[in-house]
């Protein structure tokens, strides 16, 4: 991301256990697209595949 972009042109995704949007931060840049929980309760807590 480039300096200077205002938080509501950052990109966001959807939580795959809760649903709720989040939105980049800095420290995910180098691994963005493999991000799918908003926090790590969520990523600790996500369903197991049937």
């Amino acid at each position: 991301m480039p300096k200077g972009v205002k938080k509501e042109n950052l990109p966001s995704k959807q939580c795959e256990t809760c649903n709720l949007s989040f939105t980049w931060r800095k420290k995910w840049s180098k691994n963005w697209q493999h991000i799918k929980y908003c926090s790590e309760k969520c990523r600790r807590n996500k369903t197991k595949p049937a």
